[in-house]
């Protein structure tokens, strides 16, 4: 059973009812916003396949972050996670190993401590290893539905992070933005690195990679890619940062 205390935070999985709502409140606080209509509750199908976990402040028992787990005993059971909703994933049914998505990551918009996102993925490394799981997958998502605003992160994915060949979603969301065929800038570094959201730019530090397109969510207002980590890929300086927390 997950249970991690790290400074001022503290991870554990979701035991009670109580506890799925407080993640769903969150989640629609950091995707959905204020004055969306709705009961302020992001939920789906997914979540009662899922185990959750939750960051919480120690002292004050405040969720400041949460995500679900789904596991896979193998990629043959892909069809069933809520990123083959989106994106053509075939090729990864033949990965032989045990899988996990990560969804619905988010961070209490109010917070701005690194630590948080340092003790979630404390967590998921904990969980990693407890579990034997080979491969990390999920939908990596960007605010807003306009491309244009993250041209030159998507040119830096385009350049160095693409997913090798034989696991590369194919595109099944109706509406996509092409940009490994349609952008032909050079990125600067700076503003692609301004503009990579948080946990995106972790799974990339770990040797992550994603699909060639971004669906367009207009439901959660987003963007999202693909993004797999193979866990034997994770450079082993990264893996004992990564297990000192997670210890």
């Amino acid at each position: 059973m997950l249970n991690l205390a790290k400074g001022r935070y503290r991870a554990r999985l979701a035991s009670t009812p109580d506890d799925i709502e407080a993640a769903q409140r969150l989640r629609w606080r950091a995707f959905r916003g204020q004055g969306t209509p709705g009961d302020g509750r992001d939920s789906d199908d997914f979540d009662a396949a899922c185990a959750h976990v939750l960051i919480e402040e120690a002292r004050t028992g405040a969720l400041v972050c949460c995500f679900r787990m789904l596991h896979l005993p193998s990629g043959a059971e892909i069809g069933r996670s809520y990123s083959a909703q989106f994106y053509e994933l075939s090729a990864l049914s033949e990965f032989d190993g045990p899988m996990v998505e990560m969804g619905r990551f988010c961070i209490d918009p109010d917070r701005r401590d690194p630590d948080i996102l340092r003790v979630a993925w404390g967590a998921m490394t904990s969980y990693v290893d407890e579990q034997g799981v080979e491969m990390l997958f999920g939908c990596s998502s960007f605010h807003g539905t306009e491309a244009r605003d993250y041209y030159d992160a998507f040119a830096l994915l385009r350049d160095r992070h693409l997913a090798p060949p034989r696991w590369l979603p194919r595109v099944k969301a109706p509406a996509v933005f092409d940009f490994a065929k349609r952008l032909r800038r050079k990125p600067d570094l700076k503003r692609a690195q301004a503009k990579m959201p948080p946990l995106l730019r972790t799974y990339l530090l770990m040797g992550g990679w994603v699909s060639d397109h971004a669906v367009i969510d207009r439901d959660l207002g987003t963007l999202h890619v693909f993004t797999g980590l193979e866990i034997r890929a994770v450079p082993p300086g990264r893996a004992r940062l990564l297990r000192m927390v997670a210890g």
